[in-house]
């Protein structure tokens, strides 16, 4: 039995509120991993919003790709693994980008107040991927163990 998700079910659990593990190639040093807010529409492209003077944003520059990971917290246990080349560095735009990004995982409420804090959104950049290799796993597809 396999417990590989379709694209259906990946595409879908993706696009899932969830806190992703961001990953880009740090040169020797090795990877540099950390939480990051995500956007994902089915059979899209995953971005997210960086400073651009950020670690982020200049290993974003250097490496030129990154993954995405994001996960359930309990039984049965899923996650998706998106990896792939960066397809567009751009200017976020207030009402398209941000306000939806903050208010997704704030509420309308603290994700404007959040939003408030940076109008503008000065150093700011979006980071569109690609998505190329995908790894999935659904526990939940093994059944009942009991």
């Amino acid at each position: 039995m396999s417990l590989i998700m379709s694209k259906e079910e990946r595409e879908a659990f993706l696009a899932d509120l969830h806190v992703a593990v961001f990953s880009v190639a740090e040169g020797n040093n090795g990877t540099l991993t950390a939480p990051i807010w995500y956007w994902y529409d089915e059979g899209g492209e995953p971005w997210i919003l960086t400073g651009e003077n950020s670690r982020k944003g200049k290993l974003l520059m250097e490496a030129k790709r990154f993954c995405l990971c994001v996960q359930t917290e309990t039984p049965p246990y899923k996650y998706v693994s998106v990896e792939g080349p960066v397809s567009a560095i751009e200017q976020p735009d207030l009402e398209k980008h941000a306000r939806p990004l903050s208010r997704r995982y704030l509420g309308d409420e603290m994700g404007d107040a959040y939003i408030e804090q940076d109008p503008e959104l000065k150093g700011q950049i979006l980071v569109r991927m690609k998505p190329e290799r995908w790894l999935t796993t659904d526990y939940a597809k093994m059944g009942s163990l009991g």
